[in-house]
């Protein structure tokens, strides 16, 4: 079953949704509005989630050079072994690696072993995007 909505637009956030509909190669307005509104409402849920399930992709760039933060994120892993799927690594330049960490089990234990490899001393920059398992998946 659909439901038909019918929303208004100002003149730059329409022109956003057309840029947004023309960079994803979207075929019309509707489907890209769906999976903004499936991608927001997955947020918000993940946000919420206390105790599910959740998938978790965690990315930083690091300072290989940083004394020892090689060894703590590599001991954070095996101290943390239950959540860890998978690590991708990466090297940036001479100073800066990259890594994704995939990361499943329970939102809570998620977040915070998150939170603290990005937290880590020596980690320039980093970001975890928590997906509630079970959340709507995207149609295309």
């Amino acid at each position: 079953m659909s439901h038909r909505l019918t929303i208004s637009l100002d003149d730059e956030t329409a022109g956003a949704l057309d840029a947004f509909m023309r960079a994803r190669r979207y075929a019309n307005r509707s489907e890209a509005v769906r999976d903004l509104l499936r991608a927001g409402l997955a947020e918000n849920a993940a946000g919420q989630v206390a105790h599910g399930e959740c998938l978790a992709a965690v990315s930083y760039i690091y300072d290989h050079h940083e004394r020892e933060l090689g060894r703590r994120l590599l001991q954070a892993g095996h101290d943390h072994h239950a959540l860890g799927v998978a690590t991708l690594h990466a090297h940036i330049d001479q100073h800066h690696c990259a890594e994704v960490a995939l990361l499943r089990g329970p939102a809570r234990q998620v977040r915070r072993f998150a939170e603290a490899m990005v937290a880590e001393r020596g980690v320039k920059l980093g970001h975890a995007n928590v997906m509630p398992l079970g959340a709507p998946h995207r149609r295309r």
